[in-house]
């Protein structure tokens, strides 16, 4: 299992917009260097990506939910 964290403060989004599609869900395969959300702070946003290939096991952060640099946002089983 590997662990997706945040770098930075802000609010969690799993999709790109509220009409849109999440990048990624629980139980989707997954690819080194996928986006599986992005994280705002003051206007701006950076991707979070997934830094090893596997399945998407379950997030930990809600969708607009509150992240601290280090907190983990998702989990990937690896493989």
């Amino acid at each position: 299992m590997a662990d997706i964290v945040s770098p930075l403060p802000g609010i969690f989004y799993r999709k790109p917009g509220p009409d849109k599609d999440p990048y990624a869900n629980e139980g989707d395969p997954i690819e080194a260097g996928q986006t599986i959300g992005v994280v705002e702070i003051m206007k701006q946003f950076s991707e979070i990506r997934s830094d090893v290939s596997g399945t998407l096991t379950s997030f930990a952060v809600e969708d607009s939910g509150t992240v601290n640099p280090g907190d983990v946002i998702a989990t990937v089983t690896e493989g």
